[in-house]
């Protein structure tokens, strides 16, 4: 089983824990699952995915505690409703600084997927970027669509894979350098704000403040 999730913000109908790096939202062969771990954590009868995260990026990821709930969260994020805002870091030095990343996506080799011309169904990211030392740059990125692998695909496009990302040819790292640091919604009348910093990952030091 897991070790316990750390809680960043609790509410009568959701959780929003800060999930690690290497943890799948979904059940592993011979593991127990993430929505059962954090059931039994919480002492309730059953949580609900309403997002996700990839397995290797780390961050807050909201889990709802009844099935009213994830049925309004789950279109929350489906309408777009909530801002999500991600970190990530590349030790190669991006096409531009920042802007909008727009395209579609298509199905590439071996699991991965690439950003295409077309803009039909366009995958759209918001971002710019800061130098932290020579050959190390952090990205604020905030994804306007919800597309499988869109933040790392962007990455890739802009010349800059993030470090550890070895599908889309990162350099080698310690880990994924792909965090979901905030979420921003409207929920009950009450304007949310949640942030958490990564608590895997030597190179985040750099960037990072106690």
């Amino acid at each position: 089983m897991p070790a316990p999730f750390p809680l960043c913000y609790q509410h009568n109908d959701f959780v929003i824990i800060n999930k690690p790096c290497g943890i799948s939202v979904h059940k592993d062969d011979n593991d127990i699952g993430l929505t059962t771990a954090l059931a039994q954590q919480l002492g309730v009868e059953q949580v609900w995915l309403v997002h996700r995260l990839d397995k290797m990026t780390s961050g807050l990821l909201m889990l709802a505690l009844n099935r009213e709930s994830a049925k309004t969260l789950s279109q929350m994020f489906a309408d777009h409703q909530i801002q999500k805002t991600y970190w990530a870091l590349s030790n190669h030095k991006p096409k531009k600084k920042q802007g909008k990343i727009v395209g579609d996506m298509a199905r590439s080799r071996n699991g991965a997927w690439k950003l295409c011309k077309s803009l039909e169904n366009p995958a759209i990211t918001q971002f710019h970027s800061v130098s932290i030392e020579p050959k190390l740059r952090h990205f604020i990125l905030q994804p306007k669509t919800g597309k499988t692998h869109q933040l790392r695909v962007a990455m890739k496009s802009l010349g800059s894979p993030i470090l550890g990302d070895h599908l889309y040819r990162g350099d080698p790292a310690d880990r994924l350098y792909l965090h979901a640091h905030r979420l921003d919604f409207y929920y009950q009348g009450e304007n949310i704000s949640v942030t958490c910093e990564p608590t895997s990952g030597e190179l985040w030091g750099k960037i990072c403040r106690p």
